[in-house]
């Protein structure tokens, strides 16, 4: 009964070491390779929630600013629409306002002007928002490399334990070479694959926002060229 307890007690033991062993614990196996890994995760997360708070269509167009622009567009008061454009946070207020500007300092130019000014306005703001959104996409691409940055180190690691003399520890050192390999390489992968989905995501929504501009934009401009050259006209 004495031996059976001493040869089972190791075994229950070891098994709840392994059960219990933490996360913190995890990571750390990781060595140094885990710092700017940990340092990609928290710029990612920023980057995300700064992107759900800046990157909305609600920026791009709302109702009330083309219920207001139409009605000043209707009565060719550009004047007020310059005056509420420049109020207000719209990209779409944006691009009418660089449009307007360049009318009220230029008496003499055409629409044709005017939509290139717009048209140019709307280019500088999506590619903003896309290279905004493109760090994400960096930082799916550096964090498995530098995952795999630290399996390499691990392996060396566990390589120059074959090659040690050190009989009596090397199980232990190449086991923890192995483990420093696979845990980086876990947390690389950990860290990439959310920030390319999250990408993903949020390249489907600037996508909508620039198509939302353009449609905006495109109404807006045409109602300025219609009454623009009525005032000609007259």
């Amino acid at each position: 009964m004495n031996a059976t307890t001493f040869w089972v007690s190791p075994i229950a033991a070891g098994v709840q070491d392994v059960g219990t062993t933490s996360l913190l614990e995890v990571l750390v196996s990781g060595g140094l390779v885990m710092y700017p890994l940990a340092a990609l995760s928290v710029v990612a997360l920023m980057l995300i929630f700064f992107y759900l708070i800046t990157l909305r269509r609600g920026m791009v167009v709302s109702g009330r600013y083309m219920k207001t622009a139409d009605a000043m567009l209707k009565r060719k008061d550009l004047s007020a629409l310059l005056a509420v454009s420049e109020r207000h946070n719209e990209a779409v207020a944006g691009v009418m306002e660089k449009a307007l500007h360049f009318l009220e300092n230029h008496p003499g130019a055409g629409m044709a002007e005017a939509r290139e000014i717009a048209e140019a306005e709307g280019i500088r703001l999506a590619g903003l928002w896309n290279q905004r959104i493109s760090y994400l996409a960096d930082i799916g691409s550096i964090a498995p490399m530098v995952g795999l940055f630290g399996t390499v180190l691990g392996m060396i690691k566990s390589f120059s334990v074959v090659a040690s003399d050190i009989v009596a520890s090397r199980p232990m050192m190449l086991a923890g070479g192995v483990a420093e390999a696979l845990v980086t390489t876990a947390a690389g992968l950990f860290i990439g694959i959310p920030a390319m989905a999250a990408y993903a995501f949020f390249r489907g929504r600037v996508q909508g926002m620039i198509s939302d501009l353009e449609a905006a934009s495109t109404i807006l401009m045409a109602q300025l060229g219609s009454g623009h050259s009525e005032s000609g006209k007259d």
